[in-house]
């Protein structure tokens, strides 16, 4: 994909600590893998919007629990007790459209057979995702390396839940070196996509310390419209039911996710907790008045955040089957020598933002 810059070029000093990532990083191992795995995504985006959103939320789960090491794409061995990330209860069934991403590896396979990381194939497919929406386009950092470890206890303990309070909200934020402003940045990102009701029901039947049961953080008329698409039990009834992250417009990447927030529309308690902070709420007020300030902000941080815990160099493999770890017969691939000779160039020193 061709990304033309528009506004400014980043530094990568600016988004964090650049991780032995480059942009440009297939560039000679691998020239049309980006190029491939966007055509992937626009295709699976043409049949289903939802594919945009769910290869952002891929790329945050991915990132949070062990690093960005494609773990989150690890299936559970059949027989074991041991589960993957993949099926712990904030994984499943939220993330969606493995077998897109299937699909993309499958095509930097055959072009390029053992280079490409699937880490680094959910790096760009979510990068995709934001363009296809209409957000900001930004060149993604890459040369991550897959993980071998996938558990389903990790995906319990660092995902941070939807109820979480600011406070809760920063310290998992920082503990991955990501700021406040990071944390209100990203959350931006549920400007499109959709929610099972069990990530809100206690919003609106059995909130603490209430009479009608209804979260008073949340608009009263809001509560009752989602009371209609969650009926009561609906998690175990209708299980499978969504609704919208975003009700004002729900398959654009703008800034009405804020504008939301400031009308009692956030979805989540930890959406409405970015309120209750006078730092926090001053950045959702920031964006409010400014979606290009947000637009910008937001690849940013999606390339800061792609560089959390990352393996290089002979750290991991290169998986050639994104949901099953390498036989341990599978060594050294064409990828391991590029890993180990690839040079800081000067393109890793500047990311443009389109």
């Amino acid at each position: 994909m061709k990304l033309a810059v528009v506004a400014a070029l980043i530094s990568a000093a600016a988004v964090g600590a650049r991780a032995c990532l480059d942009v440009g990083f297939y560039d000679t191992t691998c020239p049309t893998a980006e190029t491939l795995i966007q055509q992937v995504v626009a295709a699976a985006f043409r049949n289903d919007s939802g594919v945009a959103p769910a290869m952002i939320r891929m790329h945050f789960h991915d990132c949070f629990v062990r690093g960005c090491d494609g773990s989150v794409l690890i299936d559970t061995v059949p027989g074991s007790t041991t589960r993957a990330e993949k099926d712990a209860a904030p994984n499943n069934p939220s993330l969606r459209f493995f077998d897109v991403i299937d699909r993309a590896k499958s095509a930097v396979e055959a072009a390029c057979p053992g280079v490409v990381s699937c880490a680094d194939v959910v790096a760009f497919m979510a990068r995709d995702g934001v363009v296809l929406s209409g957000g900001l386009g930004y060149q993604v950092p890459a040369g991550r390396r897959d993980g071998r470890t996938s558990l389903e206890d990790d995906a319990l303990n660092f995902l941070p839940p939807p109820t979480s309070t600011a406070a809760d909200l920063v310290a998992n934020f920082t503990a991955k070196n990501l700021t406040a402003e990071d944390m209100v940045v990203l959350s931006g990102a549920h400007t499109i996509g959709v929610s099972h009701c069990d990530s809100f029901t206690n919003r609106i039947y059995n909130f603490p310390n209430t009479t009608d049961g209804i979260d008073p953080a949340l608009s009263k008329a809001y509560a009752f419209l989602l009371k209609g698409i969650c009926p009561p039990n609906s998690n175990q009834t209708f299980p499978t039911t969504t609704t919208f992250m975003d009700i004002l417009t729900p398959t654009k990447f703008d800034n009405r996710y804020y504008v939301g927030l400031t009308n009692n529309l956030g979805l989540f308690q930890s959406d409405a907790a970015l309120l209750t902070d006078a730092a926090l709420k001053a950045t959702v007020n920031s964006f409010v008045r400014s979606e290009a300030t947000f637009r910008l902000k937001f690849a940013r941080a999606m390339i800061k955040m792609g560089q959390i815990g990352v393996l290089s160099g002979t750290q991991g493999e290169i998986r050639l089957n994104c949901r099953v770890v390498n036989p341990v017969n599978v060594t050294a691939t064409a990828a391991d020598d590029h890993h180990l000779t690839s040079s800081s160039s000067s393109s890793s020193d500047e990311v443009a933002a389109s």
